[in-house]
């Protein structure tokens, strides 16, 4: 082992545990090996690409991130086929000819003056690809076979640690519902794309409205509530704001209303190594009587204005009784229910005291569920 390899793996295996060190582990292999950048990306079985890297190419990853390089980039593919788990040089992966119209390099690389790149590809028992990248300046030249070389003998090493921190990353879900389940709140860790990471006892309490079907996929019985969370779920994926923040499951066969609440585990940019995902709680309502107030709020993240307006909804009041009752004028009583709508995921007074008293109801809210799942797919507006 050299005197680089001996530090750089240390450093690889304490940032298997601590995320933040990681692109300090990415400078340090750019300085060993003379090149500008290394980047560690992970794309998800669904396509999705993360990544971590040196903060020389920080904004140029964003860049690639945000455009569609990322699926017209043949690097990585070719190089799990060609040599699976090994470092190549650009210059062995495609021909000159190739190189002379690789979209990567004549649309990104050269214009930002680097011309030349050296990788890995390694296929993570997951699903996910994790790609090591290395950029050189053009004017540098291309990497040399010893540099390959050199990095081919720290792979195992670094292959042992992006591992480690891929089982660690999974082994925070379980700890997730765990302690969820210690406060009594049935839970489940999902990916954005609806595969259960783990799901805790008190979830399971609610098959077969709620269960882990083929493909570790959660599978939702009530067709509405199933669209609603789909919707919900992409919108999380498209890094938009949820939909629908709490999605009503109807009551069924004497099982009363369930209240699904969606919540992101926002990530650090850094944190690569675990599957982008949401926490789903799922909230038995009660059965006589309207809920309290501050419950209502509670589940459905009302304000406490909305949360009054809702208790004396379902205790039966007209929108002229409330209005008179609160002080407040009918027109902001009707603004008030708009948004408690919106948030419960119903469009009208009857379903809303349907759900919040448990009695079951037979109109399903498709026409909801079918507007939110299009406005997830059509929304533009990008959380940060």
């Amino acid at each position: 082992m050299s005197k680089w390899e001996g530090p750089l793996v240390d450093r690889l295996y304490e940032a298997a545990v601590i995320p933040e060190l990681w692109p300090g582990v990415c400078e340090r292999i750019s300085a060993g090996i003379g090149a500008f950048s290394t980047a560690i990306i992970c794309i998800s079985p669904d396509g999705t690409a993360r990544w971590v890297s040196s903060p020389a190419i920080a904004r140029q990853m964003e860049q690639y991130g945000a455009s569609d390089l990322q699926h017209r980039n043949v690097r990585p593919a070719r190089a799990l086929t060609r040599a699976p788990g090994a470092f190549m040089r650009d210059i062995d992966l495609l021909t000159d000819e190739e190189l002379a119209r690789d979209p990567m390099r004549t649309e990104l690389l050269e214009p930002i003056g680097l011309g030349w790149e050296m990788g890995c590809a390694i296929a993570e028992p997951s699903g996910a690809m994790f790609v090591t990248s290395m950029l050189r300046r053009t004017a540098d030249g291309p990497f040399t076979v010893t540099d390959a070389d050199r990095m081919n003998a720290l792979k195992p090493d670094l292959a042992r640690a992006t591992f480690l921190a891929t089982r660690l990353a999974f082994s925070q879900a379980q700890s997730i519902t765990k302690t969820l389940s210690t406060v009594g709140l049935a839970a489940a860790v999902l990916t954005l794309s609806g595969k259960v990471l783990s799901m805790n006892a008190d979830m399971e309490k609610f098959a077969p409205r709620l269960r882990v079907g083929a493909g570790d996929n959660l599978v939702v019985k009530d067709p509405a509530a199933r669209d609603l969370l789909r919707a919900a779920l992409l919108g999380l994926k498209l890094q938009d704001a949820p939909v629908v923040q709490s999605i009503p499951i109807a009551a069924d066969f004497g099982e009363p209303v369930l209240v699904l609440q969606l919540l992101p585990v926002r990530r650090d940019a850094r944190d690569i190594f675990g599957p982008a995902t949401a926490i789903l709680i799922a909230t038995a309502v009660g059965h006589v009587g309207p809920p309290d107030a501050r419950v209502i709020c509670g589940l459905f993240d009302l304000t406490p204005a909305e949360g009054r307006i809702a208790q004396r909804v379902v205790g039966g009041e007209k929108v002229g009784d409330i209005a008179a009752a609160l002080g407040i004028g009918q027109e902001t009583v009707r603004t008030h229910l708009k948004s408690i709508y919106r948030k419960t995921g119903v469009n009208r007074q009857s379903k809303l005291v349907s759900l919040l008293l448990g009695i079951p109801h037979q109109e399903r809210a498709l026409d909801d569920a079918s507007q939110a799942l299009a406005a997830a797919q059509a929304s533009g507006d990008r959380w940060k």
